[in-house]
This record gives structure tokens, C-alpha cells and sequence, in this order.
């Protein structure tokens, strides 16, 4: 592994943009078939525990989702500081957002398990289908810390072009969790059946297992080390550096969030299958949307470099570069998941209901690949100049006050079959991105003139 990341700054951005962006989407695609095979094994239980699982899922990415929001924070603080030359400031960014990240991480245990139950019952969860939740997301909620140490180690060495190590943690999950899952699904020795709390364990274990050999990969850069154990405490000028620039993108995180609920919540009105076919299309969905996250990881960091080394005329290519490669991608997604997604969605569940669901959703879902692209590579670029306080903003538009507007018109004031309000949500997500897209551009050319 490279720990001088002056390439970042002189090589090919095309190739860049592949070298980096190709391992992120390949542990993307295994950490997603880790949560489809999670979804297979909930299924063997019963349809209600897949809605529950797809309940649980919305809690769990609000609460774990702040550490996307701060790891990215880390990411481009430690590439700009990296991009500057300033090799003591990176250092001291990835030793104490390590430890920001897991006192973050306490914080969000206790709040999660204090407010999940209410927020299931919000989300029409009750009797079995509510207990199904709680036993999933409690134990979830008991690992956090191991999510969160996770996130701050992926993200020191995102800064400096490392996808690969995130990648191996992943590709073995998968493996271990077909492993696992079973076994403390069903039960196995001395090993007691503990039913969908035991697919939440296996999680939590493998989890675990992959901070062991993160830490291993962090001590290879040079960044972080242990001879000096002040180096990872509390530092107000580094907590208000992390604060200000990963509360943008965390609160859009926690707004995606809250925006998931308040989808699901209208969803719900269509019954529990509803519930169930939209948790397997969104999945399937997200299949296709791996290799753009992966271009997301790669602009933040190659941006982040590259504005920290005032190459601004790169910064614009690495943008457009990726947009390019990104919609060609979703050209791709689209043909694919036209032709095998109800294939695909049928393996999850063999209810026609359900199956109707989860299709209806992907069909039109798919068309909002070109908007999600540019809306990924516009916040990662945002974060990387260090400009994200607009990233909130579209959030709020985007998850709350346009998508409540629009789901509460289509599902209760006009009644309209649950197809619409998948429309509805297309249209609004395409106003979002183009809004990001030409601000994003505006203030990239405000450096190069």
C-alpha cells in the first residue's frame, strides 16, 4: 500500500478514478449481498420478518449513518491536510477522529436503544412484527462502536487512495455471514437458535473480526501509531475542525434517514407486504448503485487531495470524469434490471403481492440511477473543497419537506396506487440533483478563474 499520496496528485484521473473507485464498488456489492443474504434468512422465518428487518434496517442507518456523515469528514480533512504537505495535521486528524468516532458511537448506542421501540411503533410495527424489530436492532445497536471504528479506520485510508482493505473486510464478511447466519439463526451444539436476533449477532461478530484487521492496515500508513498515547485525545480545535465539516453531510445522512421513515411509514399504508416488496426492490436497487458509490469514495478522495494542492483545474475533471463514467453505469443498470429484476426480486419471496411490490418500485427506481450519481459525486465534491454546508440543505428538501409533500398528496389526499408515489419521489430526487449539480459547478469555477 502506497503511503505517500503524491500520486494522487500527478497520475491519469481516469485511471485514478478506476483504481480507486473499482475495489470500493466490489466491497459495496458484497456488503449489499451481505444484507441480501440477511434478508434470505429472515425470509425462511416469515414475510412479516423481512418488513421487520426492513423497519429495523431505517434505525439502524440513522443511527450508524452519522459515522458515513464524520468518516468522510476525515477523510477530506486528512486529504487536504495530506494535499497541503502538512503531514503532522493529517496525523493528528486520523488519531483523534478514531476516538471522536467511538465516544460518537456510546452516544448513539444509548440514544438508539432508548428510542427504538417508539420509532418501530411510528413506523406501524406492533405485537409479533414489533418484537421481530426489537430483537434485530437491539443487539445491532450493541455493536455499534465496532461500525463506528470501522467507519474511522475505512475512512484514514480512503484519504490516502486505500479501497482495498475496506474491500477484503467486506468480500470475507459476506462469506462468514453465509456462515454464520445459519448457525445462530437455527441453532447449532451449544449454540442456542436465537432467530432474527441471531443474524444481528453474526453481524456484530464480523464486525468485530474486521476492526482487528483494519487496525492492522491504519498502523501500515504511518498515520496512526501508538507511541504517543496523547495523540488520540480530545482536542477542541480538531473536534470543532470534525464538527464543522462532517455535521453537513452527518445531518444529511440523518436526514436520509428520517426521510427512509417517513417513506416507509407511507408505504406501510399499503399493507405489510408493501413493506416487504419495497425492503427486496430497494436491495436490488442498490446492486446497480454500488459501482456509483464507489466513484463517490474516489472523487472525495482524489478531490480532497487535489484542492488541498490548489489544483483546482483538476478538481473540475475529476467531477465531470466521474459523472460521465457514472451514467454510463446507470445506462447499464437500467437494461439489467429491466430484464432480470422480477428474476431477481422473486428469490426474496414467493408471494405474488410481495413480488408486485418490490418490481413496481424497482421498474420506476431505476430511472432515478442517472440523478442518484450526480447527486453522490456532487456532496463528495462538496465535502472535498470543504464547502458542505449546502449538502444539508438539499437533504431537507430532498428527504423531508418535498417528500412528505409529495408522498402525503399521492398515498392520502388523492389516494393513488402505490406505483405513484414512486413517480412522485423520481421527480423530486431529479430537482435535487440538478440544483446540486449547478451549484457544485458554480463554485468549482469560482476557483479557476
Amino acid at each position: 500500500m502506497k503511503t505517500d499520496s503524491k500520486y494522487l496528485l500527478n497520475d491519469d484521473i481516469p485511471s485514478l478514478l478506476k483504481q480507486i473507485a473499482l475495489p470500493a464498488s466490489t466491497g459495496m456489492f458484497f456488503n449489499t449481498m451481505y444484507n441480501v443474504v440477511d434478508i434470505f434468512y429472515a425470509g425462511q422465518i416469515s414475510t412479516q420478518a423481512i418488513s421487520a428487518l426492513s423497519l429495523s434496517f431505517m434505525i439502524f442507518f440513522m443511527v450508524t449513518g452519522l459515522g458515513y456523515g464524520f468518516s468522510a469528514a476525515i477523510t477530506a480533512l486528512i486529504g487536504n491536510a495530506s494535499g497541503r504537505s502538512k503531514k503532522f495535521l493529517a496525523s493528528l486528524y486520523a488519531h483523534k477522529g478514531i476516538l471522536f468516532m467511538q465516544l460518537l458511537a456510546l452516544v448513539l448506542t444509548a440514544i438508539g436503544l432508548l428510542l427504538a421501540p417508539f420509532m418501530l411503533k411510528v413506523l406501524g410495527a406492533s405485537d409479533d412484527y414489533l418484537q421481530l424489530g426489537l430483537d434485530y436492532i437491539n443487539v445491532i445497536l450493541a455493536g455499534t462502536i465496532f461500525f463506528m471504528t470501522n467507519y474511522a479506520f475505512n475512512a484514514i485510508l480512503v484519504s490516502k487512495g486505500d479501497t482495498k482493505s475496506y474491500r477484503n473486510t467486506l468480500i470475507v464478511g459476506f462469506f462468514a455471514n453465509l456462515i454464520l447466519n445459519p448457525l445462530f439463526l437455527y441453532g447449532f451444539g451449544p449454540i442456542p437458535a436465537m432467530g432474527i436476533a441471531g443474524l444481528a449477532f453474526a453481524t456484530v461478530v464480523i464486525q468485530f473480526m474486521n476492526s482487528i484487521y483494519m487496525l492492522y492496515k491504519v498502523l501500515q500508513t504511518k498515520l496512526v501509531h501508538f507511541n504517543n498515547l496523547k495523540y488520540f485525545y480530545p482536542n477542541k480545535k480538531i473536534y470543532k475542525d470534525l464538527l464543522v465539516q462532517g455535521f453537513p453531510s452527518s445531518s444529511n445522512i440523518m436526514i436520509m434517514s428520517f426521510g427512509s421513515m417517513l417513506l416507509i411509514y407511507f408505504v406501510s399504508l399499503y399493507g405489510v407486504k408493501a413493506v416487504a416488496g419495497f425492503g427486496i426492490g430497494m436491495r436490488v436497487e442498490q446492486l446497480m448503485l454500488l459501482p456509483a458509490l464507489g466513484l463517490s469514495s474516489a472523487v472525495l478522495t482524489l478531490v480532497s487531495n487535489n484542492f488541498g494542492a490548489k489544483k483546482y483545474d483538476r478538481v473540475k475533471l475529476i467531477l465531470d470524469k466521474g459523472l460521465k463514467y457514472g451514467f454510463i453505469i446507470s445506462t447499464f443498470g437500467i437494461v439489467f434490471l429491466y430484464i432480470f429484476g422480477k428474476l431477481i426480486i422473486s428469490q426474496f419471496d414467493d408471494d405474488l403481492a410481495v413480488i408486485n411490490y418490490g418490481l413496481e418500485y424497482t421498474l420506476v427506481a431505476v430511472w432515478i440511477f442517472y440523478a442518484y450519481v450526480t447527486l453522490f459525486l456532487c456532496v463528495s465534491t462538496l465535502q472535498g473543497i470543504k464547502r458542505p454546508k449546502m449538502i444539508f440543505y438539499i437533504a431537507l428538501y430532498r428527504q423531508i419537506v418535498a417528500k412528505f409533500i409529495i408522498a402525503y398528496a399521492i398515498v392520502v389526499i388523492f389516494n393513488l396506487d402505490y406505483i405513484y408515489l414512486w413517480i412522485g419521489v423520481l421527480v423530486m430526487i431529479y430537482s435535487a440533483a440538478i440544483f446540486a449539480y449547478f451549484y457544485t459547478k458554480k463554485l468549482l469555477t469560482a476557483y479557476t478563474i
